[in-house]
């Protein structure tokens, strides 16, 4: 891949929340969470955990975890992503090495013609959402990616984003 071509990926990627219906199927989870588990960690401890859901009942079940309930309903997949507690060495960047995780992941779908839609809301009932994933109390949940096939112009539309002038607040 050239730099150009990378540079396009990075740019083309998009919030897809709108999803055609198919299955997206265990090989494309899969391969999703493995792209995700090459993500950057502070001494290489790889806090993230996953839970990849196909299964409707789940899904409806996480739905009333999160204002976005109707789009949780309308997705055939998802992952659930944690931060193990007892991975943890600097709270900050382990927290961070999920962020890193979340993107890979993100590309990933992006790159196979899927649509993903990280949902960072849920974390409004965490607890909750936990609960119904059965886990341990070390595993503190950091997001749940909704995943399917985009329906047709489901990532079509401008993002805009601030010139890069406007973000760097110096130079030395």
């Amino acid at each position: 891949m050239t730099k150009e071509e990378a540079l396009e990926l990075l740019c083309s990627r998009r919030t897809v929340r709108h999803f055609d219906g198919r299955p997206v199927g265990p090989e494309l989870l899969d391969g999703l969470m493995e792209a995700a588990r090459w993500a950057p960690s502070g001494m290489n401890n790889q806090p993230w955990r996953f839970i990849p859901i196909e299964g409707r009942d789940t899904l409806e079940k996480l739905s009333v975890c999160t204002k976005y309930g109707k789009l949780v309903r309308s997705s055939p997949a998802a992952i659930a992503v944690f931060l193990d507690n007892e991975a943890v060495y600097n709270r900050t960047k382990d927290v961070q090495s999920v962020g890193a995780a979340l993107e890979n992941l993100l590309l990933c779908a992006h790159l196979q013609g899927l649509g993903a839609c990280w949902l960072g809301e849920i974390l409004n009932k965490r607890e909750e959402a936990e609960k119904v994933l059965g886990v341990d109390k070390s595993m503190e949940l950091m997001a749940l990616v909704l995943v399917g096939w985009p329906k047709p112009g489901a990532h079509e539309g401008d993002r805009d984003r601030a010139d890069l002038a406007s973000l760097v607040i110096g130079k030395f």
